[in-house]
């Protein structure tokens, strides 16, 4: 028989307690309590200090003017369509803009999630890397959990991850590039590790972004290069990295390409145009 759950709190370490007591298994498997705070009044605040401008300029940034929005949106505190009002109201020109855009592409995640369901944790398409399924590891190794990587950058994102169930979503694509593409992990292992941890996941955005960086719901598998990591990070990292200069990530993306996908068929080369006919227009503009 079912019961309520308790409402009224004196404080909140009496809430904590009460939750570990009442979930002893995700307690079990991760005990840390970040910070954040929910609630319609926190999610209302975040809403009013979004800066559209600044974040089309500096969201691939750490540092950059994020929203923090996604656990607020992700819990029905704020619906889609109430954050979307808020953004094009302080937004200026014609065009929708990054944020946006962001949106939609979380409103798409869902609705392909709404269509396939449980399917959301199976490949979607074949990879484009040159490896089927089977040559990827089915279980995340613990030296990547417990943050024992020896890479400064890697290891920062996986406890910042379990201490305070966020990650900026260039760190997301970093870590989920490193493991699907650097360690060939299956992206599935690493999609539950996030869900396990981040206050903002579900099963759609998270699932199918994994997808998209290991190229099972998009044309390439996306990895990217110390050089990337070192710009959007402003070296935070990478000086205090025993392993800069000679770390997995060295090389520029021709070499990568070549070292971690060696059977990948090489890209078609493009038709010579003909003479007298028209390029084709681009679909997004």
């Amino acid at each position: 028989m079912s019961r309520d759950m308790r409402r009224d709190f004196v404080n909140r370490s009496e809430l904590i307690a009460y939750l570990r007591q009442e979930f002893p298994e995700a307690a079990r498997n991760a005990d840390a309590v970040p910070d954040a705070r929910g609630g319609r009044k926190a999610a209302e605040d975040k809403l009013a200090e979004i800066d559209v401008q600044a974040y089309e300029s500096s969201r691939n940034h750490l540092e950059g003017a994020v929203t923090h929005l996604s656990p607020h949106i992700r819990h029905g505190v704020l619906g889609m369509a109430e954050v979307r009002d808020n953004v094009r109201n302080k937004s200026s020109g014609p065009q929708p803009g990054k944020l946006l855009q962001e949106l939609a592409w979380r409103d798409y995640f869902q609705r392909i999630y709404t269509r396939i369901g449980s399917a959301i944790w199976q490949d979607q398409e074949p990879y484009k890397t040159g490896f089927a399924a089977g040559d990827y590891a089915d279980e995340l190794p613990a030296d990547i959990s417990d943050g024992e990587t020896g890479l400064a950058c890697m290891d920062a994102f996986g406890k910042e991850l379990i201490e305070t169930g966020y990650l900026h979503n260039h760190a997301r694509m970093w870590f989920a590039g490193y493991i699907v593409h650097f360690r060939r992990i299956k992206w599935q292992a690493g999609a539950h590790w996030f869900l396990q941890h981040l206050l903002d996941g579900d099963p759609a955005s998270n699932n199918l972004s994994w997808q998209w960086v290991a190229s099972t719901f998009s044309q390439k598998p996306y990895f990217f290069n110390r050089e990337n990591v070192e710009k959007f990070t402003n070296g935070r990292y990478c000086r205090s990295c025993p392993l800069y200069g000679k770390c997995v990530f060295e090389g520029s993306y021709s070499d990568l390409e070549h070292r971690l996908f060696p059977n990948k068929p090489p890209a078609p080369k493009p038709k010579e145009k003909q003479p007298g006919s028209k390029k084709r227009k681009k679909w997004h503009q």
